[in-house]
């Protein structure tokens, strides 16, 4: 009873994770788009129904059912198409950002409903409570359908959003950069949460790194192609066993040189196979010096973050070294806070390099859920796989709470710099789509400078809304996909 209450205790700690990391990077629209003079209406974590709402000024501020996002509502995300068309509401955020741009003037308690709003794509007829006194121009037009319907549909819905003498307060009127500026500060702050994570794991906790002690000594050499478990009675004798290294000793000197990481004796005893080395251990306080020669033997050729390479075919890569049959203790060792920077990086890189190939690794996520191909430890996974995983950890009896604590907050910082990466992708309704737009503005802009032509004004942002619906649609599909992979055939942390 006690393990299933602490695996959802992990489920809870991730979800609180993810629903402040939220709420902070919709803050970081929110204080821009504020500071700029934009008017915002509304600041809302997650989707669906709201459970809770307090209005403050002009800005209604609430939390919704489903943690799985949130928005911040600005009025006049779109310029009018003509002179005198009113510019309408329009927010942040994933999926309400989608609902909001492809909605009709239709009631406000629909938007959440992101199935409904996508049925009616192309359908002007106002639900009921929608449209306001005396109907819309579409009444009169009849229905439009179609891509072109839909944008129309979302730029005339600014009648019931936009009250009189406000339109200086919309975000189609800013300067570019202060779009940027108002786009990115959601990101920003996700990136910021994951140097405060990552600055808590590697300073506060520290991260495991192989020491100069030795954690085991083999009694047989056994080469990298070898498929066996123990040794046999034809394997050639270890040369630490041998030599009498037993687990515990601390290497002090080898060949001369004064040993100062494990990777450093590794490297002498790689470079001499068949050579005899003098080596200084420590042993119960003492130092002793004794002679050892490395036997040439195959070993996997790793790259910089411990992962087997392949060659063109897919086998591992091997290589003839030095070897002794040690391995090294491991030891947490604080890092600087320098290190952190660099770490983060790494952890970008990695994402990004997932988000790169995203279609690639979908289809190995559909191959492992509906047949027999095993998950990728490193590849994609949703908001239900970051549970089971944040569950997995809290309830691990046998590793100290540091260790479990540690791992959680791995897990929040992993989770940020994700929602920073895929925040920036160039699509709408994500915030870098919303960037690429205000570049792309910016850039025909200055042209038109150059070019000593009249000021093109802000770019029509309306005519992505069919794309904006294009991109949730498959964006959902991937998610149900992910939701479906990670309850069947879960990624574990422990096998």
């Amino acid at each position: 009873m006690t393990e299933v209450l602490l695996y959802l205790l992990g489920i809870a700690i991730i979800l609180a994770g993810l629903a402040v990391s939220i709420a902070l990077h919709e803050i970081g629209h929110l204080v821009p788009a504020k500071l700029f003079g934009v008017k915002v209406t509304q600041y809302m974590v997650g989707f669906g129904k709201t459970l809770w709402s307090r209005k403050k000024g002009e800005t209604e501020y609430g939390v919704k059912a489903i943690p799985l996002g949130g928005y911040v509502a600005m009025t006049g995300m779109y310029p009018p198409q003509k002179p005198g068309e009113a510019p309408r509401a329009s927010t942040t955020g994933f999926l309400n950002s989608v609902v909001e741009e492809g909605a009709g003037p239709v009631k406000r308690a629909s938007r959440g409903d992101v199935v409904a709003e996508i049925e009616r794509v192309g359908d002007p007829v106002p639900a009921a409570g929608g449209g306001g006194p005396g109907g819309s121009a579409l009444d009169e037009e009849g229905p439009r359908r179609g891509l072109g319907g839909l944008v129309d549909d979302a730029r005339l819905a600014s009648a019931e959003t936009i009250e009189a003498g406000e339109d200086h307060r919309t975000f189609y009127r800013l300067p570019v950069w202060k779009k940027i500026v108002i786009m990115l500060g959601g990101p920003l702050m996700n990136l910021v949460l994951a140097f405060v994570f990552f600055g808590i794991v590697l300073v506060g906790f520290g991260l495991p790194q192989s020491s100069t002690t030795l954690g085991s000594v083999s009694q047989c050499l056994l080469s990298a192609s070898s498929t066996a478990t123990a040794c046999g009675s034809g394997d050639p004798a270890a040369p630490a066993a041998e030599a009498g290294l037993r687990p515990g000793d601390r290497v002090i000197e080898a060949d001369g040189t004064a040993i100062e990481s494990w990777e450093q004796f590794r490297g002498i005893v790689g470079d001499a196979p068949g050579r005899a080395l003098r080596v200084t251990i420590e042993r119960d306080g003492a130092q002793e010096e004794l002679r050892l020669t490395p036997v040439a033997n195959e070993r996997a050729v790793v790259d910089e973050s411990g992962q087997p390479v392949t060659d063109a075919n897919g086998d591992p890569v091997t290589e003839t070294v030095g070897m002794i049959g040690a391995t090294p203790a491991s030891e947490t060792v604080s890092q600087p806070i320098t290190a952190v920077p660099a770490f983060v990086g790494q952890n970008v890189e990695r994402v990004v390099g997932v988000v790169v190939r995203l279609p690639e690794r979908m289809v190995d996520i559909w191959n492992a859920a509906f047949g027999t191909e095993e998950r990728d430890a490193n590849g994609p996974m949703s908001v239900v796989g970051v549970g089971r995983l944040a569950g997995e950890v809290v309830s691990l009896d046998e590793a100290p709470v540091a260790a479990r604590a540690q791992m959680m907050f791995g897990l929040l910082g992993s989770l940020n710099v994700a929602l920073f990466v895929f925040n920036l992708v160039p699509l709408m309704p994500l915030d870098g789509g919303h960037i690429a737009g205000a570049l792309y503005e910016g850039a025909k802009r200055g042209i038109a400078r150059l070019r000593r032509k009249p000021d093109p004004g802000p770019i029509d942002t309306a005519k992505m809304v069919p794309v904006t619906f294009a991109v949730v649609v498959v964006l959902g599909a991937m998610s149900a996909l992910l939701m479906y992979a990670d309850i069947v055939k879960p990624v574990s942390l422990f096998g």
